[in-house]
């Protein structure tokens, strides 16, 4: 079958499913209203959203903007969002700048600026020379207006009922403003995070004899507070910004534990509980200068600082209900403290090597820094106590339990774009990455890593409706320093730390992706299917670290090769058809497989989940000024294995369903009521323990829990002025 008889038969399928096909038009906008401006689609692939296109919605913010657009999806991610260093990746651009930012990305940003604050939204699907990111599928670039001087405040007030109907509120307030050439938007905001989540559990023999249950709460009583700003100047061929974040998370929580042990049979009931104070703090600042010469050069330079610490002391108690007052009696202390630094500086040089192609140079340093010290005291240690592990005694057989870790790293980057033809363009990259990793405390050790990481992304237009993609990637991995030295476990109630392994090595990855998007025509909607494999080595996972045979330990480690492969399908529709032009439905269905040889159990299994569908709807009635819609989630179950000496368990998440109404009033107060996880969608796990090891295959007990923090309801109430 040649390629035009394969694209007529897409487009006899997409006609069977009732969905309008067609070529995509210069007009890419849905004709709400007649007065309203068509988007357009420039001859780059590039479709651009006026803002009058957004006005029968009466939008917000910039997020409230794209939800309306079909197709759209962010990864919510500045930069690498974590990863190494800042990179070249990305998905948005605010002002055809990229934001130096880790923390404080530019994603989130998009609900502090004020939609009267927006041009234009521009959809870049192909890639070119100019762009400040690459290597994204489709880039979101959002244009604000120019004005000599201009100033807007928005105002977001939240109030939470969660299901124990505990009661809590929020607010941001966020400010813009331009003077001249000198923009700023400073935002505050305190978020409610209240969670109180019940634990179910039921104890099972090898036999299937039921031994015991298990009810526990955990309340996380949390507001996180976060003061962001944004400030730019641009003149003449200068433009520079400055962004600056400081978050507060801390908080307490406690958990209860409720214990029924059948034991010849009677019951016996025990109770335990638990105290955790946590001070978990971060700020950043980062910033980029940019200069473009007139021959098309241009010159860009980066920066980041940030600082994060993680601070918390679980202390356990056992519970002695046979008094008049009950007695908690301390079992076990633990202190964890880390701090994580980071430095990155970047500066690239872009320019054109002809009519068709570009090339964009560059360097990065990057200064990372972890220290960590971890205090485990418990009844069963035989060392005299210590106040500094809670009065209790020290545990013996902690090893490596605070550590210093430094790595600095350099990568020399390069990125070739070719425009061949008005239908096809290729982008290339090599990026070689140099870096020492050094660590001090208990364990003293250095190593060196060189790794070379090409990529190359091809993409074709089929035709004006029809695209392909093409990428074949090598990735690295950014280690967690934390995984070098012991820490704490706050998942296993059996088990106080995982040790650490200071011999860890990143993962390397080969990624081979093949897409294909459909744009429907008059911006209808866009359907996309994609597929991928990826070659891993040094696969991170679970390895043996048993030094004392009585005393088998897991850790974190490199177990060897490993792959992954699956398919993307997605879907966003207008429902024009059907008389709603102002309803989209997405729809998304992904299946994942993959494969390890498990060191422990030394037989073949999965190392990913194996997919999930996904349904959403939304609805604006414009002339109500309403909007309402679903958001529900189905996962697969199955290949959710955690594999380590002593356990295997699986984990496996529940349906979920969130719901919203919203409403304008006065002409610019929105009201948004949502319910989220309105199906009390709960976390399930089987958890089976051995006595020895996984390795000698001895099963000694069964764990089947769920657990649950069940609905809540919130109302955002929404201004600007």
């Amino acid at each position: 079958m040649d390629n035009k008889s394969k694209i007529a038969g897409f487009a006899v399928l997409l006609w069977g499913l009732g969905l309008p096909a067609g070529h995509a038009q210069d007009s890419a906008a849905t004709p709400v209203q007649s007065d309203i401006d068509d988007a357009t689609a420039t001859e780059n692939s590039t479709i651009v959203y006026p803002a009058a296109f957004f006005a029968p919605y009466n939008p917000n913010s910039v997020s409230d903007m794209l939800d309306r657009i079909p197709g759209v999806s962010l990864d919510g991610r500045g930069g690498r969002g974590g990863g190494r260093g800042l990179g070249t990746g990305g998905d948005l651009l605010i002002n055809g700048q990229r934001l130096a930012g880790k923390d404080n990305s530019p994603r989130a940003q998009l609900d502090r600026i004020s939609a009267g604050e927006v041009e234009r939204i521009e959809i870049i699907r192909g890639t070119a020379g100019d762009l400040a990111v690459r290597g994204a599928g489709q880039v979101v670039n959002v244009v604000l207006f120019e004005a000599e001087s201009r100033s807007n405040t928005s105002v977001e007030l939240i109030a939470r009922l969660n299901h124990d109907e505990t009661a809590e509120g929020g607010a941001t307030l966020s400010h813009n403003r331009q003077t001249g050439n000198f923009q700023s938007m400073i935002s505050v905001q305190a978020r409610p995070n209240y969670e109180n989540r019940d634990h179910r559990e039921t104890r099972f023999s090898p036999g299937m004899e039921t031994l015991g249950t298990l009810f526990a709460t955990t309340i996380r009583d949390q507001d996180v507070l976060q003061l962001s700003s944004n400030m730019s100047y641009s003149i003449d061929s200068h433009r520079m910004q400055l962004n600056m974040l400081y978050n507060d998370s801390s908080h307490p929580r406690y958990v209860r534990r409720d214990f029924v042990d059948f034991i010849g049979g009677q019951s016996i009931l025990t109770a335990e509980e638990e105290d955790i104070d946590g001070d978990y703090l971060n700020w950043e600042i980062g910033g980029d200068y940019e200069y473009s010469f007139a021959n098309g050069h241009r010159f860009q330079f980066l920066f980041i600082t940030n600082d994060q610490t993680s601070d918390d002391v679980r202390e356990r108690f056992n519970i002695d209900e046979s008094q008049v007052r009950a007695l908690r009696n301390k079992t076990l202390y633990i202190e964890s403290n880390q701090r994580t630094r980071e430095k990155i500086v970047q500066s690239q040089y872009s320019f054109p090597l002809s009519a068709s192609q570009d090339l964009r140079i560059g360097v990065e340093r990057a200064d990372t820094r972890l220290d960590s010290s971890l205090f485990i005291g418990n009844l069963g240690g035989n060392l005299p106590p210590s106040d500094q592990y809670g009065g209790l005694p020290p545990r013996p057989d902690l090893s490596n339990a605070g550590t210093e870790v430094q790595e600095i790293r350099y990568e020399g980057f390069a990125f070739h774009n070719w425009t061949i033809n008005d239908r096809m363009t290729l982008e290339s990259s090599v990026v070689y990455e140099t870096s020492e990793i050094s660590q001090s405390g208990v364990v003293r050790n250095s190593r060196q890593f060189d790794f070379i990481k090409p990529s190359v992304d091809f993409r074709f237009n089929l035709t004006e409706a029809l695209r392909l993609r093409a990428t074949v990637t090598r990735s690295v991995s950014q280690l967690s320093f934390a995984n070098f030295a012991a820490t704490a476990n706050d998942d296993d109630r059996e088990l106080d730390a995982d040790a650490g392994n200071p011999e860890l090595v990143p993962e390397k990855e080969m990624r081979y992706e093949l897409g294909l998007e459909y744009r429907l025509a008059d911006d209808n909607g866009v359907l996309s299917s994609r597929v991928f494999y990826t070659d891993i080595d040094d696969y991170i996972g679970n390895i043996n670290a048993t030094v004392n045979p009585a005393q088998p330990i897991s850790a974190v480690g490199n177990v060897g090769q490993a792959a992954r492969w699956g398919m993307f399908n997605n879907a966003s529709v207008r429902l024009g058809f059907l008389g709603l032009p102002d309803a989209i439905v997405s729809a998304g269905v992904n299946v994942f497989d993959s494969k390890l040889t498990d060191p422990f159990l030394g037989s073949e299994r999965r190392i990913t989940r194996r997919g999930e569908a996904d349904l959403g709807f939304r609805h604006d009635v414009t002339s109500l000024s309403l909007s309402y819609g679903i958001d529900y989630r189905h996962p697969f179950h199955g290949g959710e294995y955690d594999v380590d000496i002593t356990t295997i368990t699986r984990n496996d998440d529940q349906s979920s369903l969130n719901l919203f109404v919203s409403k304008v009033f006065f002409d610019d107060i929105t009201f948004r009521l949502e319910s989220d996880n309105t199906l009390g969608e709960s976390r399930c796990r089987e958890r089976r323990r051995y006595d020895g090891t996984t390795i000698d295959g001895s099963l000694r007990l069964i764990e089947d829990s769920c657990s649950s923090r069940y609905r809540r309801l919130t109302l955002l109430v929404q201004t600007t002025f």
